[in-house]
């Protein structure tokens, strides 16, 4: 509110005066101005001193002090009134947003306004749970409280995992609230406790909103004496149904035989081709690292993916040709080697290449047939006239060896690297126990003249043995050491000489192959003991193979040609590589 004053002064009267009076007058209409009470807030007449200093001044500043002492306990109350209507209302939307959230049920809910909320309960939040006060429920309450889950036993009942301790003092009177009318079980019950009256709306539900019979246990049709058979194909069905797993399941289940499924991916090592003839190739026991070694003397590293296949590295040997390259089973290094009295050992982990050898006491001119227990702590290499040469993994050094009557051909280790397998020019199959260093079996190889490849399975339960003729023997080994030296199964597919066979990581699948002929390879289904027919593929891609290998998880098979290629190839019965 502003007050505008007009003083006409005589034109007697100094300047200097004239200033000092309408500077006064001014500051004291200021202050009145500012004691003046708003139109809506007060109705009291008001009083508005435009003249000077007058003896009713003292008199106006006690009334308006009075006036202002009145109203502020009026605003106060006002204000404190409003603000417990606004907690009041705050407090019941959080107990809807908690009943919306956590589940809980407030019985005084349904039917009832805010007033009789707040008169109704003590202001503490109510949670109910699925647990009735009285011993005889209805069929509905008995399914609510049990809560039988899919796939439990039929004696597991839900435990509550929070049991609220006010809930057995807080009454419902449901015949007061129409649609809570339903819930009575006599025409005069009035007052139930809460436990109860959260168990009959949840018998209310499972009423309302029945399961799917074929997804609970107890709705199994009894299997009757009359028609068993029909009852019996029901359940099954019934069973299929009762989970969300796939009707059809991959990965460790049996591997069918006759049609091998297959996919061609690009190969493994098309970004860096060999320019020889590629003699080894391993997958990591990651399953997504493949090395490659060839006459070319390169050690090329690769990142298998299926699709782009990166090569990671190279590297360079310029004095030794690469007959043979293997990861150690921990995967901490690469033993290589060739026709020559050393060998070469790379540690993945360092990125070092070190040369070992001419071994001590040894006059082998080559060392380029060997094997790595799995274990990893030996590397058995072939030797000169029917020898085995035991090298420790750590510290390269000789540690034993073995002797064989005539030449020694192939080799493999056994139980966990503790015996090892040797075949070799006189067909017979020889079985050392490492830790004592002697012979303990030798059996002779039905049919075989010249044993040239020897291979066992992961378990160690069966064995297989190649020829010179292109013959392969699978054995049992336990039947094999038992004295019953017929083979369980003999391949004889392949007609010329047997250079590499390898079984996978189930033991489902064998690989047989000879580098003397076009495609001459084959996949045997082991639990059958037949060949897949539809290998080698028709398009007759593979060339002369050389060495193969598949991958930890069986989904990928590598393999190597004298062409510089490594074919790689995914099998769709295995989900993982």
């Amino acid at each position: 509110m502003h007050l505008f004053c007009f003083i006409f002064l005589p034109p007697t009267k100094k300047r200097n005066s004239n200033i000092l009076e309408v500077t006064a007058i001014s500051s004291m209409a200021t202050l009145i101005s500012q004691n003046v009470v708003p139109k809506d807030k007060s109705e009291k007449p008001k009083r508005k001193t435009l003249d000077g200093p007058s003896p009713l001044d003292s008199v106006q500043e006690i009334e308006d002090s009075t006036i202002s002492d009145s109203v502020k306990p009026k605003k106060k109350k006002r204000e404190r009134k409003e603000n417990k209507e606004a907690e009041t209302e705050q407090e019941i939307e959080m107990k809807k947003l908690e009943n919306v959230l956590f589940g809980s049920l407030y019985p005084v809910g349904f039917g009832k306004d805010s007033e009789e909320i707040e008169g109704g309960n003590d202001g503490s939040a109510l949670f109910f749970t699925d647990r009735s006060a009285n011993s005889v429920l209805s069929v509905y309450e008995e399914d609510a409280i049990k809560g039988e889950i899919v796939g439990a036993d039929d004696n597991t009942e839900r435990k509550p995992v929070w049991v609220d301790e006010e809930e057995q003092k807080v009454n419902i009177n449901i015949a007061k609230v129409n649609r809570l009318r339903k819930m009575r079980k006599e025409e005069d019950e009035r007052i139930i406790s809460g436990s109860e009256y959260v168990s009959r709306l949840r018998a209310q539900h499972v009423k309302l909103n029945p399961n799917t019979e074929w997804a609970r246990f107890d709705s199994r049709a009894k299997i009757d004496t009359s028609d068993s058979a029909s009852d019996q194909e029901n359940g099954d069905v019934d069973t299929i149904f009762q989970t969300s797993e796939d009707l059809v399941v991959k990965g460790r289940s049996k591997l069918l035989p006759g049609l091998l499924e297959y996919t061609r991916l690009v190969d493994a090592n098309a970004q860096d081709p060999s320019n020889g003839t590629i003699n080894s190739v391993q997958f990591h026991r990651n399953g997504q690292l493949l090395l490659t070694g060839g006459l070319d003397k390169k050690l090329r590293f690769f990142q298998i993916d299926g699709k782009r296949n990166t090569k990671i590295q190279t590297i360079f040997v310029d004095d030794c040709p690469i007959r043979k390259a293997s990861f150690t089973p921990d995967g901490s290094q690469v033993i290589l080697s060739g026709r020559r009295k050393f060998f070469y050992s790379f540690d993945l982990v360092k990125a070092k290449t070190d040369k070992i050898g001419p071994l001590v006491g040894r006059e082998e001119k080559s060392l380029e047939s060997f094997e790595i227990s799995p274990d990893s702590k030996t590397i058995a290499f072939l030797g000169n006239e029917g020898y085995i040469l035991l090298v420790s993994t750590k510290t390269k050094e000789l540690i034993g060896t073995l002797k064989m009557n005539g030449t020694a051909h192939a080799l493999t280790f056994a139980n966990g690297g503790q015996q090892l397998l040797t075949t070799g020019g006189d067909g017979q199959i020889y079985h050392w126990d490492l830790r004592t260093m002697t012979c303990f079996h030798k059996g002779v190889d039905e049919g075989c003249i010249t044993g040239t490849a020897l291979t066992t399975s992961p378990t160690g339960s069966i064995f297989a043995a190649g020829s010179d003729s292109g013959i392969v023997n699978i054995y049992n080994r336990d039947e094999f050491l038992g004295g019953n030296r017929k083979p369980v199964k003999t391949i004889e597919n392949l007609t010329t000489k047997i250079d590499f066979m390898k079984f996978n990581s189930d033991a489902q699948i064998l690989a047989v192959c000879s580098s003397m002929k076009k495609n001459s390879m084959k996949l045997v289904h082991i639990p059958s003991f037949t060949v897949f027919s539809n290998w080698p593929p028709a398009n007759r891609a593979l060339q002369y193979p050389r060495c193969l290998d598949f991958s930890p998880g069986g989904g990928m098979m590598a393999m190597g040609n004298a062409a510089g290629h490594v074919l790689l190839y995914k099998l769709n019965h295995y989900q993982h590589a």
